[in-house]
């Protein structure tokens, strides 16, 4: 009799400390879990932000797209002879309209700095534009003209505030992606970081779009 009261005593405590190691490994694995959730919930809600101020770029560097032939048509008709700075613009418009630009393109550093490179140009081929127009005084009195001019100063510094954007929302996408524990997270649910502008020194300041000195 004693003995069949210890061996249930045993088994008793046996089955108890059982029950508490598998209790403890269900904490462990909710926990665990409810962790990885909301790493991934974050990282979800990062990447969207960060496609998000991405195509806040695009609709602003697509603005600038859609003023430039009437801004071009608008010098034409004062500096016809300045052809070479007139078709410098076109083609650099041409050129960042020719790259097939998505959301794709953040987990392709080698074509999003292609893009990049383009949008440079027009940049550029711009700002050549402006020191042209200077020689012209009646076209920088033309009433045409400053209305594009004042547009474009607009879409300029939008270009500067959405790229800022979205440079500050990638960084602190990859800085999760790349801190521990997340990283770790991040290789399992496939997250990767996302290429974003690297400036030249100044570049975070909008370019002057002045035609009236």
């Amino acid at each position: 009799m004693g003995d069949s009261n210890l061996q249930e005593d045993t088994m008793n405590k046996g089955m108890i400390a059982a029950l508490g190691c598998l209790a403890i490994i269900v904490i462990a694995v909710v926990i665990l879990g409810a962790s990885a959730m909301g790493t991934y919930n974050g990282f979800v809600k990062e990447k969207q932000n960060v496609e998000s101020q991405w195509s806040q770029v695009g609709n602003a560097y697509q603005r600038r797209a859609d003023l430039i032939p009437n801004l071009v048509a608008t010098v034409k008709g004062y500096a016809s002879h300045e052809s070479q700075t007139l078709e410098a613009v076109t083609a650099s418009r041409a050129q960042v309209g020719s790259i097939n630009v998505t959301k794709d393109t953040l987990n392709n550093p080698a074509e999003f700095q292609k893009y990049q490179q383009a949008q440079a140009g027009l940049t550029s081929a711009l700002s050549r534009l402006m020191v042209v127009v200077e020689r012209y005084p009646d076209l920088k009195a033309n009433q045409n003209f400053l209305e594009l001019q004042s547009q474009l100063e607009g879409t300029e510094n939008r270009i500067s505030v959405e790229r800022k954007r979205f440079i500050d929302a990638v960084q602190t996408y990859n800085t999760k992606v790349n801190q521990f524990p997340g990283n770790l997270f991040a290789r399992i649910f496939g997250f990767k970081e996302k290429a974003y502008f690297q400036g030249a020194a100044g570049s975070e300041k909008a370019p002057v779009v002045d035609f009236t000195k």
